[in-house]
């Protein structure tokens, strides 16, 4: 398949993640919160070895290829990726936090609906630059690039599909809406993965620069977003082994399919 394609689907598998998150919420079982330190421990463990090793040096390599020095290649690689860190962390500081939307209580039903809505409207337009990140990464047509890519970006994606079935959920929604809410706020991954992969593929000159840009996106998910989440979890050793082994993982077959 076209890298075109695989774009597509990885960003779409990494979008559906978000329904996995829902799933508490309809079998009404153990919640995956708690399993949060380990699945975002994991996910960071993944996302940093496929920065470096499933973006930033195809991103060398293909700069290479297009006949780039080394100091140009290197230049061209090191600012995307300190430009995909600082659009990402533009857009976060532009959307309102997370957090202080997650806080946001009232006392009228009216207001529970209001903090609800900007809770999941918040988080949806989060996803666009993570199914960005993850278009690009199989813009090369490498599945080494793409799927370490959407695998670390889908597990972080699960408790934002939960915290989005969790808070339609208290606010009186049945709860295949909750998990359609959760479904639908990921869906917008596919969107952009298409878009950036397509933008790519079709202006080949664009490929370094892309790959090394969805790095930096996924380097700042890592520090700005998961590990300080981590960090007020109270569970840093098991959230520190998850990290290992997702890093280790990565980079063993990062390395050994290459």
């Amino acid at each position: 398949m076209s890298p075109v394609v695989w774009g597509f689907l990885g960003s779409l598998a990494a979008g559906l993640a978000t329904a996995i998150g829902a799933l508490p919420i309809l079998v009404r079982g153990r919640s995956i919160a708690d399993q949060k330190a380990r699945l975002l421990g994991f996910a960071s463990g993944v996302m940093l070895a496929a920065s470096f090793f499933s973006l930033i040096v195809p991103a060398l390599e293909a700069g290479r290829a297009q006949g780039l020095g080394s100091w140009s290649v290197s230049a061209l690689v090191t600012g995307c990726v300190l430009a995909g860190a600082a659009g990402l962390a533009w857009l976060n500081r532009a959307l309102p936090s997370l957090d202080i939307v997650a806080q946001a209580t009232g006392g009228a039903i009216d207001n529970r609906h209001r903090s609800t809505c900007f809770l999941i409207l918040a988080i949806t337009l989060h996803n666009f630059p993570e199914g960005a990140a993850v278009g690009l990464s199989f813009a090369d047509g490498s599945l080494g690039s793409g799927i370490p890519t959407a695998v670390g970006i889908g597990i972080q994606n699960i408790p934002e599909g939960l915290a989005v079935a969790g808070a339609l959920a208290t606010i009186g929604y049945r709860r295949r809406i909750c998990a359609l809410g959760a479904l639908a706020s990921g869906l917008v991954e596919p969107v952009a993965g298409l878009a950036s992969a397509l933008l790519v593929t079709l202006a080949t000159v664009l490929l370094p620069a892309g790959l090394a840009l969805a790095a930096g996106a996924m380097l700042y998910i890592v520090i700005a977003q998961i590990l300080p989440d981590l960090a007020q979890d109270g569970e840093s050793a098991e959230a520190s082994r998850a990290f290992f082994i997702g890093l280790a993982l990565m980079l063993f077959f990062d390395t050994a399919l290459a």
